[in-house]
């Protein structure tokens, strides 16, 4: 079984009082205590992230650790991605870190773990990358299409309603098909994908949502995917 849970925004690194999404996360590993590896290329493998990242899961019934590429914390690098049964890519600039994943060859090693039963998942940078392509901008920047790994197909853009730029560019470029027909989600919203297909909406707060957006006849529709919010679950 091949899964991917994309996040709009949430998690630790948005609300760290909040670990609804991460705990729904780890327990669809199956596993009493899942190996989950935080991947922050997006952020420049930004410190005070990955500490972030460590205050929060060893609260929670898991193995954690990180993969740093600017100062690499392995001596095999593909194996210590595929023996982690969780990859949570973080956020951050999308371009640079698939740039630098292909140059380390991440790509690949990825998709071999996919393919192998690993989970997948990760908010903005680190939802984008799963898709054919998404919307994504730099700092202080104008929003643009870039391309993904194309685990999943179509287009992505996260961060709907916590951004105010999203909706309308998003929009914008489905009504001139500069983009594909795909996913928008909210901030703690989720999209969780079962062998390329949606299985699960979720949210970590009541409010937020996920949306499949087209192009029909030169008009955008737009389809809200209503979430299951994981507090009722408690």
């Amino acid at each position: 079984m091949r899964q991917i849970i994309a996040m709009g925004g949430g998690g630790f690194s948005m609300e760290p009082e909040n670990l609804l999404l991460d705990t729904y996360i780890l327990n669809q590993s199956h596993k009493e205590q899942p190996s989950v590896c935080f991947v922050p290329t997006a952020s420049g493998d930004q410190e005070l992230y990955i500490k972030r990242f460590y205050q929060s899961f060893t609260e929670l019934k898991c193995l954690p650790s990180h993969l740093s590429l600017f100062e690499p914390n392995f001596t095999d690098l593909e194996r210590y991605i595929l023996e982690k049964d969780i990859i949570s890519v973080g956020g951050g600039n999308t371009r640079n870190m698939l740039v630098l994943w292909k140059e380390w060859g991440v790509d690949d090693i990825l998709k071999k773990a996919y393919q192998n039963g690993t989970v997948l998942a990760g908010l903005s940078a680190g939802s984008i990358c799963w898709f054919e392509e998404g919307l994504t901008d730099p700092l202080n920047g104008p929003l643009y299409k870039i391309n993904g790994l194309g685990f999943l197909h179509g287009s992505h853009c996260p961060h709907y309603d916590g951004e105010e730029k999203r909706r309308f560019s998003y929009q914008r470029m489905l009504t001139t098909k500069e983009i594909s027909a795909g996913y928008a989600v909210d901030d703690g919203a989720a999209l969780h994908f079962i062998d390329e297909k949606v299985s699960k909406t979720i949210s970590s707060r009541p409010e937020a949502k996920a949306y499949y957006l087209i192009n029909e006849n030169g008009r955008v529709v737009e389809e809200a995917m209503d979430a299951f919010y994981l507090g009722n679950s408690l």
